[in-house]
């Protein structure tokens, strides 16, 4: 097949666009889902859509192939892209720029069955191979893009008229709203698509962590975001890594997370057949079908509304029930920032003044591995600790144990 750099089905480069920025750093010899050929077109539609961005390494194993992107000079997501670069047919992009020159100005409204003459009549005929279009196939172009909001629709009688919808301006506020929005929301390709109509428009924000991968589930999320929206069930196929096959899971989506800390999100949704409400990775999601409107979607997201409240991260754990943490910190006489840190950081749970120089943290959480991270920056103010998963607490004291040894640190410090 002839490379191109458009693309028909945007999971394929979905897939190796997340082995190459995502997971990162994968030979040509090693992905082994398609052929090397298919790996080596993939490859230059990449590159074409990124480059000076794509970066290289030679070893003696072969060549890595990875994304590597600067926040500090680059300020727009490179991989919206991709996003834009859809394949059409000859048709398609005919009667596309056809419609569009007959339907110029807002002021212009026509039926269709004047819209078909007047392609018939003055356009057909400038083309040594003339196409043919039907009513029935600008009837659903029309409709098509009715519903994008390129094109209003009015009834007189028994036609229907369209007309091209008028541009709306964006102000100087609307237009840095669209650019916060484009690099920050889940479903960003939005914003930047209506930045496209101001190309020469300098940059105004810039950003110290920025998370650009989140764009390459922008459909998955959409499709999600509709399917919680309207309380709809949905059917998944769950693509996790490391050669494991893929699984299909009817769910109801309730909510979307998205880390902070790693920009990575996250889907929670109650399984059907579980009977249990449980977390995925997007990125792990491989294709969504939104079904039919569910009658327990009200009760499902109330009880995760009550989850949520002994939630530290995205993990509910292997079962049910809660586990609970405890611990004590030693607080100077001139860190009263330490107890103030514990309120501002902490995510559930409550946070006690037991007298001048201590203060006790204490919660029920579903998973007590997502919070040791937070617990290790206290270290050596930590006065006293308990954990209900012993597993956890003893693998927590050993690591410290392991820290002093490194340090040389005895027990009379």
């Amino acid at each position: 097949m002839a490379y191109s750099e458009l693309i028909k089905n945007f999971g394929r480069i979905r897939g190796y666009m997340k082995e190459f920025y995502i997971y990162g750093f994968k030979k040509r010899n090693e992905y082994t889902r398609r052929s090397s050929r298919s790996y080596d077109n993939e490859r230059r539609r990449i590159d074409s859509y990124f480059g000076e961005h794509m970066g290289y390494l030679r070893s003696k194993d072969g060549k890595n192939v990875f994304i590597s992107v600067d926040t500090r000079s680059t300020h727009k997501n490179p991989i919206y892209k991709a996003l834009k670069a859809k394949s059409f047919t000859d048709g398609d992009i005919t009667l596309h720029f056809i419609l569009f020159d007959i339907l110029h100005s807002p002021e212009i409204s026509l039926p269709i069955s004047e819209m078909t003459r007047i392609i018939d009549e003055e356009y057909m005929q400038c083309f040594r191979k003339p196409l043919t279009f039907d009513e029935s196939t600008i009837r659903k172009k029309l409709r098509e893009y009715a519903d994008m909001g390129l094109i209003l629709t009015e009834k007189c009688g028994k036609q229907t008229y369209y007309r091209r919808s008028g541009d709306t301006p964006l102000s100087d506020e609307m237009r840095c709203a669209a650019e916060f929005f484009s690099e920050v929301s889940g479903c960003g390709a939005v914003g930047s698509y209506i930045l496209d109509r101001y190309p020469d428009e300098d940059p105004v924000f810039s950003f110290k962590h920025h998370y650009i991968s989140g764009a390459l589930d922008s459909e998955i999320l959409c499709e999600l975001f509709h399917a919680i929206r309207s309380k709809c069930s949905a059917r998944i196929v769950f693509e996790p890594r490391g050669g494991k096959s893929a699984d299909t899971a009817d769910i109801v989506p309730l909510k979307i997370y998205s880390g902070a800390q790693n920009g990575r999100q996250y889907l929670f949704a109650y399984h059907i057949c579980r009977r249990r409400i449980c977390s995925y990775r997007l990125d792990f999601i491989g294709s969504v079908t939104v079904g039919k409107p569910s009658d327990i979607f009200d009760e499902q997201l109330e009880s995760f509304s009550e989850m949520q409240k002994h939630m530290w991260g995205v993990s509910l754990g292997r079962s049910a029930r809660t586990e609970h943490v405890e611990f004590t910190v030693h607080i100077g006489a001139d860190e009263e920032y330490i107890y103030k840190r514990m309120l501002r950081e902490k995510r559930c749970g409550e946070v006690e003044r037991v007298d001048d120089s201590t203060c006790r943290f204490t919660a029920d959480i579903y998973d007590t591995n997502e919070i040791v991270p937070w617990v290790r920056t206290f270290i050596c103010r930590i006065e006293s600790l308990s954990f209900s998963d012993k597993t956890v607490e003893n693998r927590l004291r050993s690591d410290i144990e392991e820290m002093y040894r490194l340090y040389d640190i005895g027990d009379e410090e």
